[in-house]
């Protein structure tokens, strides 16, 4: 972990203002995906920024390359955050979009054959904060590919308040990070089942 990430990190709790609470999950350093609603830009770094320094040094945010793929972002997300960049979406057909999404699975796959966590979101784009939207399928997917990794349900509240959707300054504002507990799929999940009960645990910790 390089200076510059601890001093982003200390900053970016300073800034939103974050309180941190482990809802009967610990901060391990065993491999998990963490996953998230999301409101803001900052979501991802205010995330990361709550996890302990050793946690950090082992975890990678998945950002939309379309935001972060150019100039001093791009230098932020993969030279501080270690992010994996993917395609939020794609043109075309249908089979294109399916390829885009693979290859994007397949990134992800990697990174946990590497042995490194992740942060995910798998609403797949930002909400306005007030109620938690359907889950993408990509989150399933992986579960199936390495259903050994726990799976980690976080709750931000207020960072769309800290940086509201298109503005460019954040605005202090006190903000919460909830990790629940970990997910404990059943041996036949369904694709349907598994989303509904991670959106659920997510729900769960909005008023924790």
């Amino acid at each position: 972990m390089s200076w510059l990430g601890n001093a982003v990190a200390a900053g970016a709790r300073g800034l939103a203002g974050a309180t941190v609470r482990w809802l009967d999950c610990r901060p391990e350093t065993r491999q998990r995906v963490y996953f998230a609603n999301h409101t803001s830009h900052l979501d991802f770094v205010v995330l990361w920024s709550a996890l302990p320094r050793a946690l950090r040094a082992q975890t990678r945010p998945v950002a939309a390359n379309d935001y972060w793929h150019s100039g001093l972002r791009r230098r932020l997300a993969v030279g501080v955050f270690h992010a994996i960049l993917v395609d939020r979406s794609a043109s075309g057909d249908r089979e294109t979009q399916l390829q885009s999404a693979r290859r994007s699975l397949d990134l992800l796959v990697d990174a946990l054959e590497r042995k490194e966590s992740l942060i995910i979101f798998p609403e797949g784009t930002r909400g306005r904060g007030e109620e938690i939207a359907p889950f993408k399928s990509g989150l399933y997917y992986l579960w199936l590919k390495r259903p050994d990794v726990q799976f980690v349900p976080v709750y931000l509240a207020n960072l769309n308040r800290v940086l509201p959707k298109g503005e460019v300054l954040p605005v202090p504002f006190i903000s919460r990070v909830a990790f629940g507990p970990p997910l404990q799929p059943g041996d036949n999940e369904t694709k349907e089942s598994f989303l509904r009960e991670a959106r659920n645990a997510l729900c769960a910790l909005q008023h924790a």
